[in-house]
């Protein structure tokens, strides 16, 4: 699930920093799962080459259309973002087309699905600082606010 290149260079310098940020997205994920455990399904934390860190958080009527939500933290920005993904490229074009062939401008829709996973995309936190006692509830609030907005076009 990558929406940008890797980075080959600076891994040493980057390894505190990326547990730090695995650190803060199991806790987000055990967040997430305590308090939305019966209408969300909150998948396991991935990591894709050092370029992000991201867990499923999707509502039950997305899964039922074979999409997913997810809370990604891109490494090389850095910055907490929330994607529509879809279960594989011929959804994600289909959910694609339906934005990108609409007036709907409240999120960034990718100019195509060649690259990455991304149907329509959101920054939640620009240069995050993990110590920040609310960053939990900032990611919580603007997380389920993208997912209403997009439950609101496909549902």
């Amino acid at each position: 699930m990558r929406n940008s290149s890797a980075n080959t260079t600076g891994n040493q310098v980057k390894q505190p920093a990326n547990k730090g940020i695995h650190s803060f997205m199991k806790s987000l994920r055990s967040h997430f799962n305590k308090y939305y455990f019966e209408d969300y399904y909150v998948g396991s934390i991935y990591n894709d080459d050092n370029t992000i860190t991201y867990f499923p958080f999707t509502p039950r009527e997305l899964k039922e259309h074979k999409l997913k939500i997810a809370i990604v933290y891109n490494y090389q920005k850095p910055v907490f973002e929330i994607w529509l993904a879809a279960q594989n490229k011929q959804i994600q074009m289909k959910y694609w087309e339906i934005f990108k062939n609409s007036d709907w401008n409240k999120y960034h829709i990718p100019p195509n699905t060649t690259e990455g996973f991304s149907i329509v995309d959101a920054v939640l936190i620009e240069n995050p600082n993990l110590e920040d006692d609310t960053l939990t509830e900032q990611i919580e609030s603007r997380s389920l606010q993208f997912i209403r907005d997009v439950l609101e076009v496909l549902v």
